[in-house]
């Protein structure tokens, strides 16, 4: 049920936006997903997700534009609950035993199968072990595993599908299961996967999301099986994620660093719409305070050498993670494999000579065939090269970022990242690679 408000003059804040071609269609699209809390038809659907943000509301009198809540259907609920009140008297006075025997009943189904919200300014809600298991059929249909626990696929009655987070020993996930709910439950927004609930019950620890269609990026990257991804596809989703990165260091009112960015970690929404996924480990700094120590370890590969020196991080962590996974979407390989390249074993190594030199053909997924618009490919080989620079100061932030792959900032040769040059031998040549 939605109840109508008038007087709108400002809609709330992060609508998500459907094309349909009425009022009942929009109200439809808001009922079929149980998480949608608000929606509104203003020529195109908006929909809200969660909490309502920013709403303004025109004094008394005057007209403005209407949005449609979600209420409990309370009058409903009260007509029924008078006609359980009369069938229990009679009952009780024909059958006590029958009553007492059904209040029971009711009052165990109530605490095993109802949800109830996290408190009064939440939109997490708390569910009961037991519907997870139902929505899961006892988690037979796995869709895949991650850094804590394993990902399943669940149905809730009323709800569309939904993937469950099962994670795994309580007494070393409790850290992160916390810093998950705190984190994405603190900053809903339409490009991260949107945490609809937990249960925390006892020594388990689950966690409700969205489910995202079209799974991982690693998955369609690094799989025989999923159909490869276009150019225009990679360049759009390289694009996407840099945008959420963007949002999450600079948008927001702390600074969030996601600290395990990788691409397991992006999934692939309706038309591979990107988000962010798995804040387990991330961080959230003050404005006035730029680092964070950390004990926890990210995944090989993706780690920033200040973080595998054990020094204090910051957003570059996320930037050389997003550095290392933008070379995976362009070559479509992972980076901890061993190559053949001439002298090079380790592709990033290889890249970066590569890109120094002018060469970045070369480094183009071998599948696509060529088929690929070759100065955004040297833009990007160009960008990623930077974002994996040894020295903080010298990756740019995000937002810079989203301004190169988009064309707006001058992208300049980067230098060989100092680590390599060492791997490499290279000490004073960072700019003269022609003998090798």
């Amino acid at each position: 049920m939605f109840y109508r408000i008038d007087g709108i003059d400002r809609f709330p804040d992060s609508p998500q936006l459907l094309s349909v071609r009425s009022t009942n269609m929009c109200e439809a699209a808001c009922s079929s997903h149980c998480s949608c809390t608000a929606y509104a038809y203003d020529a195109t659907c908006l929909l809200w997700y969660g909490e309502l943000w920013n709403t303004k509301i025109l004094s008394p009198g005057k007209t403005g534009s209407y949005m449609y809540i979600r209420v409990g259907k309370q009058e409903e609920t009260s007509r029924k609950n008078s006609k359980h009140v009369n069938i229990a008297l009679l009952v009780a006075g024909i059958l006590p035993f029958i009553g007492v025997g059904l209040s029971l009943l009711w009052r165990f189904c109530r605490k095993v199968f109802t949800t109830r919200p996290v408190d009064a300014n939440s939109g997490l809600m708390v569910f009961s072990y037991a519907q997870m298991k139902t929505a899961t059929k006892d988690f037979s249909e796995k869709l895949g595993e991650c850094g804590f626990g394993s990902v399943f696929k669940g149905t809730l009655p009323g709800c569309s599908v939904m993937a469950v987070k099962k994670l795994k020993c309580v007494v070393k996930v409790e850290k992160q299961f916390r810093t998950e709910v705190q984190t994405i439950g603190m900053i809903q927004h339409i490009n991260l996967v949107r945490l609809l609930g937990f249960c925390a019950e006892e020594r388990k620890r689950l966690l409700l999301y969205e489910y995202v269609p079209n799974g991982s990026l690693s998955s369609h990257l690094f799989s025989d099986s999923s159909e490869k991804l276009c150019w225009q596809l990679r360049y759009r989703i390289a694009l996407g994620t840099a945008r959420r990165l963007a949002y999450l260091h600079e948008e927001c009112k702390d600074c969030i660093v996601h600290c395990d960015m990788k691409p397991d970690n992006v999934l692939l929404g309706t038309d591979f719409c990107t988000k962010i996924a798995d804040f387990g480990m991330a961080k959230l700094l003050n404005r006035d305070f730029s680092r964070a120590l950390t004990t926890m370890r990210g995944t090989i590969g993706y780690l920033a050498p200040e973080w595998m020196s054990g020094l204090p991080i910051t957003h570059k962590a996320d930037v050389y993670s997003y550095g290392m996974m933008l070379l995976e979407i362009l070559s479509g390989r992972r980076n901890s494999e061993k190559i053949k390249e001439g002298r090079h074993t380790y592709f990033p190594i290889y890249a970066a000579s590569k890109v120094n030199e002018g060469d970045v053909m070369c480094l183009l997924d071998s599948r696509l065939e060529g088929n690929a618009d070759a100065e955004r490919l040297e833009r990007a080989c160009r960008i990623a090269c930077w974002c994996i620079q040894d020295a903080e100061d010298q990756r740019p932030m995000m937002g810079q970022v989203v301004l190169m792959l988009e064309g707006a900032m001058d992208v300049l040769v980067p230098p060989v990242p100092r680590q390599f040059q060492d791997f490499l031998g290279l000490e004073g040549h960072s700019t003269d690679l022609d003998s090798f």
